[in-house]
């Protein structure tokens, strides 16, 4: 290039997405570009996409719009699953300039060689059943604690998920591969890598997106904890189904896997998890909940959670509500449905209205907000390792314990990216 350019990034949706916009912000700083924020004036803007609700579509175009007031002469791009979804859709938002779906994301700097301001949306996408391969990405915003991408895709056909069709196969990195980039980080001084991916219990299933498992999860696990420099891992996400006994007492049994589990369950009725199309009924997740917390009293157990999906009645609703209750888990993450073309559920009859769904959402975040409250107040008194990021604001800095308690304290320049012993 005959002059540095400069590029900013905005990541909507899952942690996948922000390992993905960081390798992607290292690929164009690798070809001369500057990067800035998304605040400041850039010449190339990139929003990676998310679509599993409608309101990352609805933030998606209120943020061109915002670069059109900004930086009307600037390139945006838009790239991630509301791409691979809508392409066409996209690249009719006024000030679009390049819609790159899920086979040519990686593929954003020799597309930026060629786009100019002013002609029409450039669109750069395939059938997702084309999409093969695996593009290894990291975030790498911190020394403190990075998302790693091990695996991608899915082959489950969940009736309210778009997923499938906008990333394709399950399909994984190597455990070989994993390792190198694992110690690549290590020696870049990370001490927490959380690892990610749309179904990681699929870990194991070629880039071509074959269904045989070459290698599997538990496998790539007992590896990681051989890699010399980083202290902690997280999983961010599995299966019920796929979570087995012996990752459960990998984990337990574990210096470095912190205990700490993030479990999909979306309903505690299973009438609702069949017309889901889930792969589990919820007294396997009631099994799995009871090994990890007999093994690991201490353990954090997260749950996502899906209100107001069709046929949700209020009984249904009442029964979701007092299994959570009832469960020892520690946090949820509430979703509210949203209807989202071509999948099962949107031809469902007894669609719940809206602000019903709004109503149960904030009720499951209070029991949200009663159970980390009373995660926190169960480890009071004791001492347990916290690893302090780097960032402070209003002159303190927080961490989080290995179980997963947030920890801020007044803002102390040593302890940053350091593991503290911390009575809480």
């Amino acid at each position: 290039m005959s002059e540095q350019k400069s590029v900013a990034f905005h990541t909507l949706g899952c942690k996948l997405n922000f390992s993905e916009t960081s390798t992607l912000s290292r690929m164009l700083e690798n070809e001369g570009f500057e990067k800035r924020e998304f605040d400041d004036k850039a010449d190339v803007y990139v929003i990676n996409t998310c679509s599993v609700t409608d309101n990352a579509d609805k933030e998606c175009r209120q943020l061109v719009r915002r670069i059109q007031r900004k930086a009307p002469e600037s390139l945006v791009v838009i790239t991630g699953c509301y791409a691979q979804l809508k392409p066409k859709e996209i690249s009719e938002i006024q000030g679009v300039d390049l819609v790159l779906g899920a086979a040519e994301k990686f593929n954003i700097a020799a597309h930026l060689k060629e786009l100019t301001k002013g002609d029409s949306a450039k669109i750069s996408s395939c059938d997702i059943e084309e999409v093969t391969g695996f593009n290894a990405s990291y975030s790498m915003n911190d020394r403190t604690r990075t998302f790693l991408k091990v695996q991608d895709g899915c082959d489950y056909n969940c009736s309210f998920c778009t997923i499938p069709m906008a990333r394709g196969k399950s399909r994984s990195d190597s455990i070989s591969n994993v390792i190198r980039n694992a110690e690549k980080l290590a020696a870049s001084g990370v001490k927490e890598i959380v690892l990610t991916g749309v179904n990681l219990g699929d870990f194991g299933k070629g880039p071509d997106g074959n269904k045989k498992h070459d290698e599997n999860f538990f496998d790539l696990v007992k590896a990681l904890e051989k890699v010399e420099g980083i202290q902690r891992y997280r999983i961010s996400s599995i299966e019920p189904n796929l979570l087995t006994n012996e990752i459960i007492e990998l984990v337990a049994n574990s210096d470095k896997f912190m205990p700490h589990f993030h479990i999909p369950l979306q309903s505690g009725s299973n009438s609702i998890l069949g017309a889901m199309r889930r792969r589990y009924k919820r007294e396997l997740y009631v099994d799995r909940v009871k090994l990890i917390k007999t093994l690991m009293p201490h353990c954090s157990i997260g749950v996502d959670v899906i209100v107001g999906f069709p046929g949700e009645t209020e009984e249904l609703f009442e029964e979701t509500f007092n299994f959570l209750h009832n469960l020892d888990i520690s946090y949820l993450h509430v979703f509210t449905y949203s209807e989202r073309a071509n999948t099962l559920a949107i031809g469902m009859t007894n669609a719940i209205p809206i602000n019903i769904r709004h109503e149960r959402n904030k009720k499951l975040r209070n029991l949200s907000f009663m159970k980390m409250s009373e995660h926190t107040r169960q480890h009071i008194g004791e001492t347990r390792k916290v690893l302090f990021e780097g960032t402070g604001k209003n002159g303190l800095m927080e961490g989080y314990t290995d179980n997963y308690i947030k920890i801020n304290t007044p803002y102390n320049s040593t302890w940053v990216n350091q593991v503290i012993d911390w009575k809480i």
